[in-house]
């Protein structure tokens, strides 16, 4: 969502690092060149002003002029300030007891207010909730056999009443339902429109005021850029916002929603939906935002992620079978499991330092479906000894997986390196494993996935790193 804002404060940052002597000037004339980047980005006047005006005072009040190291301290300036922009977020859900605890999602049609219901039904599942599902929607056409087919997806039940017309009474009956079904939280999908108007207004604040909700969400497409934060503001001085949902994370949008919402609503991103499927909803926080958009990376919610595929004892597995080495069966494990993680470009881009990579990488996610069907056309044995597979097995492997021969042993040179480096890597201490991460996992964007460089990569970065000095060149 912010490769082109992070691309411009990656240039912002190496412009002053490149500077053999930093002033005041320099400072303000760098600056100048953010505030655009961000109204670029979509992001509010406002907002941006007010930004690019807290960071040079703090840049000029902490003396980063006359410190060795002035791009570092002015990283993190920038980084705190955007936490700051966009936090802080409390991504806790205050339940009450006894129950249930009413949440009710407001928003336009559109914004994938229903699919957010059942992400949040399925977030609350996996907490050890009792959620309970209400169609409350009752203008829009399929709406409630939409929330009826995503409860079964998620395992939730849904409260419809069909050929009702007062959404109000609906809401009401739902929680007396709820409680006798023993629903510890219910969760209200109530009527949007293409645009604000007094009707559904109207409707969502009596809901509001017969429910009595603990939380109130608004659900706003991140596509829509400043008009999503606009239409936040018209809701909360309608309802009085507890949060903000952002969904369609993952598009390629300019982040300006983003980066914007939390200053001009005054009501914090709760939660944002990274996908389609139903268990992309993460929790909103600000300090990791800060350090994707900034290009250091979000080891924390790569962590995360990888904590909910492997558990205790299937790491332990993990660590041994890299001590005596992976074999191809291990590695299709694991590739299914990264795959249930995310795609591979956002998961890398979580590593410090491969933000900046990633641009000059053209990441196939179809390429695991390649690698896939060549393991599946290989005998047990040779999954086990891949090392082993000579000319006429490949030729057989290429045609059982429709591949070719090239792409067969590109995979198995590749998945030795690889081995060989994840063996080392488990024998080391673990600030020596993560100064080896990046080197790895450059390896293995190059490597394992061979398709991820195409065209000479290597020759186009450096062509672009001469670009650059010239045009800083000409720019002095």
């Amino acid at each position: 969502m912010f490769d082109t804002l992070t691309e411009r404060f990656g240039d912002f940052f190496h412009n002053i690092r490149g500077r053999g002597r930093i002033t005041e000037d320099n400072i303000k004339e760098a600056m100048r060149d953010v505030r655009t980047a961000l109204l670029e980005a979509d992001v509010h006047v406002k907002v941006v002003r007010q930004f690019c005006d807290e960071v040079l005072e703090q840049a000029l009040g902490s003396e980063v002029i006359k410190t060795l190291h002035p791009d570092q301290v002015l990283v993190k300036i920038v980084h705190d300030e955007l936490v700051k922009l966009m936090g802080p977020v409390d991504s806790r859900i205050p339940y009450v007891t006894p129950g249930p605890t009413i949440v009710l999602l407001a928003g336009l049609q559109g914004s994938g207010k229903t699919t957010t219901c059942g992400k949040l039904a399925k977030y609350m599942l996996e907490k050890g909730k009792r959620p309970y599902l209400v169609a409350a929607d009752l203008k829009r056409p399929a709406a409630i056999d939409q929330l009826e087919v995503i409860g079964q997806q998620v395992g939730v039940p849904v409260y419809t009443e069909r050929g009702h017309e007062n959404a109000v009474k609906l809401c009401r009956n739902s929680i007396v339902a709820a409680r006798k079904h023993d629903r510890d939280v219910v969760i209200l999908d109530t009527a949007g429109r293409l645009a604000i108007d007094e009707e559904m207004m109207a409707e969502v604040a009596k809901i509001a005021e017969v429910t009595t909700p603990q939380q109130i969400y608004l659900v706003i497409d991140a596509m829509t850029g400043q008009d999503a934060v606009n239409t936040a503001k018209h809701f909360n001085d309608r309802l009085e916002l507890d949060g903000l949902i952002l969904t369609k994370f993952d598009s390629d949008t300019r982040g300006g929603a983003a980066l914007s919402a939390k200053t001009i609503t005054g009501r914090p991103i709760k939660f944002i939906g990274i996908g389609e499927k139903l268990d992309k909803l993460e929790e909103f926080h600000a300090d990791r935002i800060a350090g994707r958009i900034l290009g250091m990376g979000d080891v924390v919610t790569l962590v995360e992620k990888a904590q909910q595929q492997y558990d205790e004892k299937e790491a332990e597995q993990l660590q041994k079978r890299m001590e005596s080495g992976l074999n191809l069966e291990d590695f299709l494990g694991q590739m299914k499991k990264m795959k249930s993680m995310g795609s591979m470009r956002d998961l890398m881009k979580m590593i410090p330092g491969m933000g900046s990579e990633m641009k000059d990488l053209n990441v196939d996610d179809g390429e695991l479906k390649r690698f896939e069907a060549i393991i599946h056309s290989m005998t047990p044995a040779e999954r086990h000894r891949p090392e082993a597979i000579e000319a006429s097995r490949r030729r057989r492997i290429a045609r059982g997986s429709g591949t070719d021969t090239k792409d067969v042993s590109g995979l198995i040179k590749s998945f030795t390196q690889a081995r060989d480096m994840m063996k080392a890597m488990s024998r080391m201490s673990l600030g020596d494993r993560m100064r080896s991460m990046s080197q790895f996992t450059r390896m293995a964007s190059g490597g394992i996935m061979p398709k991820f460089k195409k065209g000479g990569t290597v020759k186009k970065r450096k062509e672009n790193r001469q670009d650059k000095r010239k045009r800083r060149k000409k720019k002095r």
